[in-house]
């Protein structure tokens, strides 16, 4: 597994190492393409390859009415980054002071001092310090001086369009989730604890794990066929899931219901990350209980030919 900084404060191995910054959220195709070139840094340098992200996300931080935005959790995140065969990651708390922050001081006293950067990997946009004052220009303008070199490079673009974070949440929220897998390369994922509900489902014959989706971004609000994880197993169990505010029963909050296939037993408090296969209807009010459980019937019967 990767090892994991919660500050900059890093082993003398992971000195002197290729440093890529940003949010990598969802670690999509573009991202992944941004790793191989740093690994082919790697091979010709003989370097590590280290990853500074912050959490929250500064957009987060700064938006507070910003509340279903990530692709990915932390968790998720140094999971696939490890899978990337990255060396070190570093998770700052981005808090009041972190953010206030003078871009020369990044450069000088973290990029410099503490990480003894050789190559800094970071987008056209990037931005860094208090008021957003740094750019790519400004870690140019340093390079001799703290003998690093910039590396940004060109973005991936797909059908016309540059492969972003943003491009997937765009796909997620307006029910293109075949498209948005597409771009991460895998299903896409919610990570959460199944909490105990108001048990509706259960009354009515179709039992769900109730999971509150937390700061993830919000899909189109609807039916989906999914494939889920417990934690520590390797198992796939199938199911069908509602993402949404059940408007038949007046749910007011956002909520991540999941029914397995051929499943028994007690997941409360257990950590399940559910894979969306695909999107099956947008979410409806029904005049009854029984027209619900007619339709559940045939979206069960959709899900289950799902592969």
């Amino acid at each position: 597994m990767v090892k994991h900084y919660t500050n900059f404060n890093i082993k003398k191995l992971h000195r002197g190492s290729i440093i890529l910054i940003g949010n990598f959220d969802g670690l999509h195709l573009g991202h992944q393409k941004l790793f191989r070139l740093a690994h082919s840094y790697k091979k010709k340098y003989n370097l590590k390859i280290g990853v500074v992200n912050f959490n929250p996300m500064p957009k987060m931080f700064f938006n507070t009415k910003l509340k279903n935005f990530r692709l990915t959790n932390i968790d998720q995140k140094i999971k696939l980054l490890s899978a990337l065969k990255v060396d070190f990651v570093i998770t700052k708390k981005f808090d009041k002071k972190f953010s206030k922050t003078k871009a020369l001081n990044f450069v000088s006293q973290i990029l410099n001092k503490k990480l003894r950067s050789k190559f800094i990997f970071v987008s056209n946009n990037f931005r860094f310090g208090n008021k957003r004052e740094g750019d790519v220009n400004l870690l140019r303008k340093y390079e001799k001086s703290f003998n690093y070199k910039v590396i940004k490079p060109e973005p991936l673009i797909k059908s016309k369009k540059i492969v972003s974070s943003s491009l997937i949440r765009i796909l997620l929220e307006r029910g293109f989730l075949d498209k948005a897998n597409k771009l991460l390369n895998r299903n896409w994922t919610i990570q959460g604890v199944v909490k105990k509900g108001r048990q509706v489902g259960k009354k009515i014959g179709f039992p769900t794990c109730n999971i509150d989706i937390q700061d993830y971004v919000l899909a189109k609000p609807g039916v989906y066929a999914v494939k889920v994880l417990r934690k520590n197993s390797d198992k796939y169990l199938k199911g069908i899931a509602n993402l949404g505010y059940r408007p038949t029963f007046n749910q007011k909050k956002i909520l991540l219901e999941v029914h397995l296939f051929n499943f028994s037993g007690n997941l409360y408090n257990k950590l399940l990350s559910v894979e969306f296969l695909k999107f099956i209807r947008k979410e409806k009010k029904f005049k009854n209980v029984n027209q619900l459980s007619d339709q559940i019937k045939k979206d069960l019967n959709v899900a289950k030919k799902t592969k």
